[in-house]
């Protein structure tokens, strides 16, 4: 039953509000002042707020934002005898869910209840995936039961209550960050922060500043210093994912850390010390770019001290359904559906599908899914690929080199955003520059 606190100091109009609420099935709470109101939330799970403006002890207005700012899943709908245009502008950006006017809209009041209700009811749903979501952060939580992925999660439980910088090496979309995350939550810095940054993502001088920070003065428009990622890092661990995309200049830096635990910031003279893991990421083979003069051999040596390799998703065909289900129950919540089920014919095409682009690929194409969803069912209809496409040979891996299917992948992206190259990178996970690149070298039209 939805509860509902009504606040409201003319006893009368409460009491005869309550028995009309009560009577559509509302467990009803009343309160004559903000103070007692107040009081009342601390020790009551409320999902909606019915609230006067004008109250003995102060403004429901103000209040409004007061109460969203310590229950932000509550809505409130506030109530006046004297509407005006500024305190209705007011009272919705202070994160009111109506502001209406006594008497002239008492008819709208049962109808915005359940409405409110709705919404809180959807963001309750929300927040409990968003924390089982959270929870995932373990490794027990990470899914997958094949033993490609066991092998994986076996060698970083065994590095992970270590201090030793880690390399996660794989495709890309194969949840290199999501291992980042288990790695640094098994360690003892797991109450310190974790700092994520896609090096690829930026420019050279622009990542440099996201890394170490500057002193005021530093460059024109810096007025004050500003902490880096490492500091923000201190004691707990970064992550530098597509490492392989650095600039070398930047690399000297990062081994400068490794080493000495110490850099400058820029425009700095003297170094500041940090005590911080490092794990990093690649999708690229070092060695290779070593040979091409595109990556430090030092750098590589003291970054791939334990190098864990995670498996692309066609090696791993068992735990495709169980992943998609995952993300389909999130997407179905986020768009206030029932949880969905999966045709037979929906779950072979998953299984017989290459996964180019791996479990980023899924989550997108699930999405996809779950949009086009009709009768509470994922059916084949809804996929970008189906059975035509691996009769042809298309969902045969002998078909393709490793770089025509990201070739391949790209161009579907591409396609799936009519052409636009920054939905298409965000889409990808990479940034904005590693795609102009990778179309350049792939000579993707």
């Amino acid at each position: 039953m939805n509860r509902v606190l009504l606040i409201d100091d003319e006893e009368k109009l409460r009491k005869l509000l309550s028995k009309i609420i009560s009577l559509e099935g509302f467990d009803v709470i009343e309160a004559g002042d903000i103070k007692s109101g107040l009081k009342k939330l601390e020790v009551n799970d409320v999902d909606v707020v019915l609230c006067d403006v004008k109250l003995p002890d102060g403004n429901g207005v103000e209040t409004a934002k007061l109460i969203k700012e310590r229950y932000p899943i509550l809505e409130i709908i506030l109530l006046t005898a004297y509407g005006n245009i500024p305190d209705g502008v007011k009272a919705i950006k202070n994160g009111a869910f109506e502001y209406i006017t006594k008497g002239d809209d008492n008819n709208r009041i049962i109808p915005l209840l359940y409405k409110a209700c709705e919404k809180v009811a959807l963001a309750r749903r929300v927040q409990q995936l968003e924390k089982q979501l959270g929870d995932r952060l373990s490794f027990d939580k990470i899914i997958g039961k094949s033993n490609a992925i066991q092998a994986a999660i076996g060698m970083a439980q065994k590095v992970a209550v270590t201090n030793t910088t880690v390399l996660l090496t794989g495709e890309t979309g194969t949840g290199k960050e999501v291992f980042a995350q288990a790695i640094h939550q098994a360690s003892s810095r797991r109450d310190r922060n974790f700092v994520a940054i896609n090096c690829a993502a930026f420019t050279k001088d622009l990542l440099e500043n996201e890394l170490f920070g500057h002193k005021s003065g530093a460059f024109t428009g810096a007025t004050k210093d500003q902490r880096g990622l490492f500091e923000e890092a201190h004691l707990g661990t970064i992550f530098l994912d597509e490492m392989g995309e650095m600039a070398l200049e930047l690399q000297a830096k990062i081994l400068r850390v490794l080493e000495t635990g110490e850099f400058l910031k820029v425009g700095d003279s003297k170094p500041t010390k940090v005590d911080v893991r490092i794990i990093a990421a690649t999708n690229r083979n070092l060695e290779t770019e070593i040979a091409s003069d595109h990556f430090r051999s030092d750098l590589f040596y003291r970054l791939s001290v334990f190098t864990i390799e995670l498996p692309p998703l066609r090696e791993r065909i068992q735990d495709i359904v169980p992943l998609a289900q995952y993300y389909a129950d999130i997407f179905a919540v986020k768009s206030n559906l029932k949880p969905l089920q999966m045709s037979p014919a929906f779950v072979q095409a998953l299984e017989h599908n290459v996964w180019r682009g791996n479990i980023r690929e899924l989550k997108n194409v699930i999405e996809r899914s779950v949009i086009l969803s009709e009768g509470g069912v994922l059916d084949v209809q809804s996929l970008p690929f189906g059975e035509r496409d691996y009769r042809e040979g298309k969902g045969d891996l002998s078909n393709f080199s490793m770089a025509n299917i990201e070739r391949q992948h790209i161009q579907r992206v591409l396609k799936h955003t009519n052409g636009n190259k920054a939905e298409a990178a965000r889409l990808l996970e990479i940034g904005i520059a590693t795609l102009y690149r990778k179309i350049e070298e792939y000579k993707i039209q």
